[in-house]
């Protein structure tokens, strides 16, 4: 709903900023401006915007949408006309914020109308190359932070939403015991903040298949409590998580259930059952109740895709831990039949976590009625510090020996050195593109050293009327800041614009290569700010030498051949 009351927002904000671009474009034509063509165009562009739009929001964009290549084109359209017809209105916009600079005060006037007089052709060349230098490098910085944000918040989240939030778990193999006062302790102790707490038995094992195997991380889970705290539940692309508890029903799946999807999110429907078609329905209810029913398991999309297996299918467990035989420790094996496939948007989940019941698997990794741990889930992953002594005093250091060996950790702590190198990389890449900017307000002190020599009469005049040396060199700074600023604010522009298109609309990609359906971008405004600070910080240090140059210029000197 909201997101329906900011869209209808937008199309009425570009609605009211077409009419005053046509308003504006009139009036130039009238005055004998070409330019007013241009504002007419934009507007026109606007109205092209708010019907690609309206177009593309009524796409449906999931991971199972087949590619269409008209809504993709469709989506790029809106995406190309919102930054057009940002450029047409911040144009619009310049010589307004212009005249405003110049009914402040004298040294703003000088500088504005200095930025906008007529000036010789290679310094107008050089001038445009200064605003678009930084507008440019500061498109780009912006871009790369929200593409590699966008990263970073799409992997955090998936972090956030597959694991839990708080782990207590124990420094010794076998789990601990006691485990359901623990629990309800825990669960009270967060009750109040909010969050919620499941058991977890977690193992390792191999699974294997009529054609192929693989290394599996086990979990058992209790299924009425883990929805609270992980999105297996949500997660479930083809079965049914309450299969689950329900093995007996993947004997005898209707016809057309979908048991599987292809590489492009087809589905695969369950044919006919021809075994016993020609028997009387009594008879071949009999011959169902004969079949093993085995306990359920709900497996990753890639681990799926490495057994060659779909819903229904059995697979077998072998576990390490076994009972000890003639020849040494026997593994111990168990068949399941697979009652769900789940896709989280990890491969390194999807292609390893299976989940099991949590007595099955109890019985499985020989635990007795032990646990590996107790998994919690907070309403607020960026405070979970808040929470951790609270789940401390409730769990306890101790087990029922008297011996230290729980230990609670939050995600925080055990992903520290991912999300430490994601945001070293963040920093390092925005003084990387930083120089960029440095390098583009070269061009600022070259068009200000020139404005130098080719004002020098006008700086003599000046001072020769009592302008002091400070209000020269304010002067002066003052248009490599109005210089820089354009450039920054065209250049932001262009990126929020580009980037929230991009957010908003979405890059098709290919999940099979990037195991993502579609380019992840984050627009933090609190990036875009500080890229901005950063330009005109940059842009400011650029006007020092200049403007001292133009504050030391003698009156004399500026008017000796004149």
């Amino acid at each position: 709903m909201i997101d329906r009351i900011a869209l209808y927002g937008l199309y009425a904000v570009v609605a009211l900023l077409s009419v005053w671009l046509l308003v504006r474009g009139v009036r130039r034509l009238l005055a004998g401006k070409g330019r007013g063509v241009l504002f007419i165009l934009g507007a026109l562009v606007g109205v092209a915007f708010d019907v690609l739009t309206f177009l593309a929001s009524r796409v449906t964009k999931d991971r199972f949408s087949p590619f269409r290549l008209a809504d993709e084109v469709v989506g790029f359209a809106a995406l190309i006309c919102g930054v057009l017809f940002l450029l047409a209105v911040l144009s619009a916009g310049l010589p307004v914020m212009l005249d405003a600079l110049e009914r402040r005060s004298f040294i703003s006037f000088v500088g504005a109308r200095h930025v906008r007089a007529t000036k010789s052709g290679f310094l107008t060349v050089i001038s445009v190359l200064s605003m678009a230098g930084v507008a440019v490098s500061s498109c780009a910085l912006c871009s790369v932070t929200s593409v590699m944000g966008g990263f970073g918040a799409d992997l955090k989240r998936k972090i956030l939403n597959n694991n839990a939030h708080i782990i207590v778990d124990v420094t010794k193999p076998g789990g601990f015991g006691d485990w359901e006062e623990k629990l309800d302790a825990v669960r009270l102790a967060i009750a109040a903040k909010g969050g919620a707490a499941t058991p977890v038995v977690a193992g390792d094992a191999m699974g294997s298949s009529a054609s192929n195997t693989a290394g599996a991380l086990v979990r058992g889970i209790d299924p009425q409590s883990i929805a609270q705290v992980i999105d297996l539940r949500q997660n479930v692309e083809v079965g049914n998580f309450d299969w689950l508890e329900e093995p007996e029903k993947l004997i005898d799946l209707p016809e057309n259930t979908i048991i599987g999807r292809g590489p492009g999110g087809e589905p695969y429907f369950k044919g006919p059952d021809f075994k016993g078609a020609d028997l009387d329905p009594e008879v071949k209810a009999a011959l169902r109740k004969d079949e093993k029913v085995y306990p359920g398991v709900i497996i990753g999309r890639e681990l799926a895709k490495s057994l060659h297996v779909l819903v229904g299918d059995e697979i077998t467990l072998l576990s390490p831990m076994g009972e000890l035989g003639p020849m040494g420790v026997m593994p111990r094996t168990r068949r399941f039949r697979v009652a769900a496939i789940f896709y989280s948007g990890m491969y390194e989940y999807d292609a390893s976590h299976a989940y099991i019941k949590l007595d099955v698997a109890q019985s499985f990794f020989s635990m007795g009625d032990n646990i590996s741990q107790i998994d919690i889930r907070v309403p607020d992953p960026e405070r979970v510090g808040d929470v951790v002594p609270d789940v401390v005093a409730a769990a306890g250091r101790f087990d029922t020996e008297g011996k230290e060996s729980l230990r609670v950790r939050d995600w925080i702590e055990m992903n520290k050195n991912l999300f430490s190198a994601l945001k070293l990389e963040k920093i390092a890449t925005f003084i990387i593109l930083s120089i960029a900017i440095a390098v583009a307000s070269f061009c600022i002190v070259c068009t200000l050293l020139l404005m130098v020599t080719e004002k020098g009469k006008e700086i003599a005049i000046l001072k020769a009327l009592g302008a002091s040396d400070g209000a020269i060199m304010r002067i002066f700074m003052l248009e490599g800041m109005i210089i820089g600023g354009i450039g920054m604010v065209f250049g932001v522009g262009t990126a929020l614009a580009a980037c929230t298109g991009l957010a908003r609309f979405g890059v098709r990609l290919d999940p099979e290569v990037y195991y993502i359906d579609r380019l992840p971008v984050n627009v933090n405004l609190d990036d875009y700010a500080m890229v901005a600070v950063a330009a005109l910080f940059i842009c400011t240090l650029a006007t020092l030498y200049p403007a001292r140059a133009a504050s030391k210029l003698s009156p004399v000197d500026g008017l000796r051949y004149e």
